[in-house]
């Protein structure tokens, strides 16, 4: 079995910065160069969002980069191709950080979860987070991703009781995905003091009843944030900032260019 990227970056005692990216946004043409720029910039992950016309977990910024994606012609298939360029190194540096897939249960079925996971991990794709997925129904879909080589993540959000906080931790393969409030990406406010003591022992609580690592996301704009989320977790994400940094680019050159600007303020 190929070594997960994922589980190899885990075993070693840093804190993670991931990049959320929404393929082809703003422009077709920009995912290579996108990724190679977020890599250069020193995003230890990427999540690539898998684009879908019903997006419920997401909020208006990521919602609309799904929706010119799509324009753009970002079908699954054409991911996995984009996918397996970067590691090839076909139109930029091959690739060699950890790629995670973000997306929804219903374009895998309509592509069939069987043939889903066998393309996604001979593309080079490390790990999946699927949202609408309930992990009480995920047996048969972690023994398959396993057995493709895929590390599946699970989502933990302020209002998981300790006793699911511990179920996901112990279905998620190398590490969960904490939501930083209940909202809507892009949408949530961290800066109120309250707000942020609700957060800490949240994220308290959290690492109380897990094993595994976890990360968070969700409202995580800057630096100061994310060492602030250092402090309580194993790793930050950020998206909605970062495609809200790109959004007036018009060529790829300069989507990537933008891209790595912004990357590098948060390292």
């Amino acid at each position: 079995m190929r070594q997960n990227r994922i589980t190899a970056l885990l075993q070693q005692d840093k804190k993670l910065l991931i990049a959320y990216y929404m393929p082809e946004f703003p422009v077709a043409g920009s995912t290579l160069p996108v990724l190679e720029a977020l890599e250069e910039g020193g995003a230890d992950i990427i999540e690539l969002g898998m684009p879908y016309s019903d997006p419920i977990g997401d909020g208006p910024v990521i919602q609309d980069a799904a929706h010119i994606a799509i324009q753009n012609g970002v079908t699954i298939r054409n991911l996995l191709g984009l996918v397996r360029k970067a590691r090839a190194g076909e139109g930029c540096r091959p690739l060699q950080a950890p790629i995670l897939l973000m997306g929804y249960c219903n374009p895998l079925i309509v592509y069939g979860i069987d043939a889903f996971l066998r393309d996604a991990a001979l593309a080079g794709v490390d790990g999946l987070l699927i949202p609408d997925f309930p992990p009480e129904e995920s047996a048969d879909f972690l023994r398959k991703a396993k057995g493709e080589g895929l590390s599946v993540v699970f989502l933990v959000s302020p209002v998981t009781p300790p006793e699911r906080i511990e179920l996901i931790d112990s279905l998620s393969t190398d590490f969960s995905y904490c939501l930083a409030v209940n909202a809507v990406t892009g949408t949530a406010k961290l800066a109120d003091s309250s707000e942020a003591a609700a957060v800490e022992e949240y994220l308290k609580r959290v690492r109380r009843h897990a094993k595994k690592k976890f990360v968070v996301g969700f409202g995580i704009r800057n630096k100061a944030r994310i060492e602030q989320m250092w402090s309580m977790a194993d790793g930050a994400v950020v998206g909605t900032a970062l495609l809200q940094h790109i959004t007036e680019a018009k060529t790829p050159v300069e989507t990537a260019r933008l891209a790595r600007e912004f990357w590098k303020t948060l390292r």
